[in-house]
């Protein structure tokens, strides 16, 4: 008998205690995604101030780390509350895989915009909500489309 590979499964947060499952309807999954990425937004945003501008850790990897940050805040409560879905592998390994795209996305248009944009106190704040609104549309889509049908 071989043993088999032994992947570790994704964290938990137990938000609900009700079995899993995808037949939430499209509006609460709006309203349960746009509040999970309000907070998660909170995450990023906030992490990407007190990096920044109190640590003087330099912008771009800031906003690095607290894009990593935020995106797994929003993954662990859209999996378990959003989307009601069980643990799975192949589900984790896809959300890496869109979190990477959409990582490049977003910091690709907060690189962007941040050095276009005029040295101004509004700034880092205009060049952080679109890049945010950019990624939070990818992801929305990938994840009820795509990743949250994957058993």
């Amino acid at each position: 008998m071989q043993a088999q590979p032994h992947l570790p499964l994704p964290p938990e947060i137990p938000l609900v205690d009700e079995p899993g499952g995808t037949d939430v309807d499209l509006k609460t999954q709006i309203v349960r995604f746009t509040l999970t990425g309000g907070f998660s937004a909170i995450v990023d945003f906030g992490l990407l101030l007190l990096l920044s501008n109190v640590l003087g850790v330099p912008e771009v990897l800031a906003k690095a780390v607290s894009f990593v940050a935020g995106t797994t805040t929003a993954y662990l409560i859209n999996r378990r509350w959003t989307f009601q879905a069980e643990p799975s592998r192949k589900r984790f390994a896809a959300v890496v895989a869109l979190y990477a795209v959409t990582f490049a996305v977003q910091l690709g248009v907060f690189a962007a915009l941040a050095f276009a944009l005029p040295d101004q106190w509004w700034r880092q704040t205009v060049a952080f909500v679109v890049a945010q609104g950019t990624a939070t549309v990818i992801n929305f889509v990938v994840q009820r489309v795509v990743i949250f049908k994957i058993e």
